[in-house]
């Protein structure tokens, strides 16, 4: 079993820039692809990023590519997403998941099959 917490969120202002992080504890939860999603009041989840268990192979979300930067350190068993050129439609709750898979349902079915999730943590972009 793995358990997830997110930190980090808040409000900023639209342009600027926000780091979440995730902590992991468990057995074995470096071995775990890891990554976030989000929801925003009245959407659907979606998927925003997402890093395999190594960190060699990232894939991001068509609308925050190039913006945002996932990462991990697994001596920390800590994970990352940095957030520049942050934009109003960047507003929701973002969820960090942990998964043993690292593939295509985890941009394509909105997290239904992702195995762990934290609590989530709120990011509000004003203007």
């Amino acid at each position: 079993q793995v358990q997830l917490v997110e930190s980090g969120g808040g409000l900023v202002q639209a342009g600027g820039s926000l780091r979440l992080s995730c902590a992991a504890s468990g057995r074995a939860a470096s071995n775990y692809a890891m990554g976030w999603f989000r929801q925003a009041p009245g959407k659907d989840r979606e998927f925003v990023a997402v890093i395999n268990w190594s960190g060699t192979n990232t894939y991001y979300a068509d609308s925050v590519k190039g913006r945002f930067t996932i990462s991990r350190d697994n001596t920390k068993n800590s994970m990352y997403l940095q957030m520049n050129s942050l934009k109003s439609g960047d507003t929701a709750v973002y969820y960090c998941a942990a998964d043993s898979l690292y593939g295509t349902t985890w941009y394509r079915h909105a997290g239904d099959g992702i195995d762990y999730w934290g609590e989530g943590t709120l990011v509000t972009v004003s203007s």
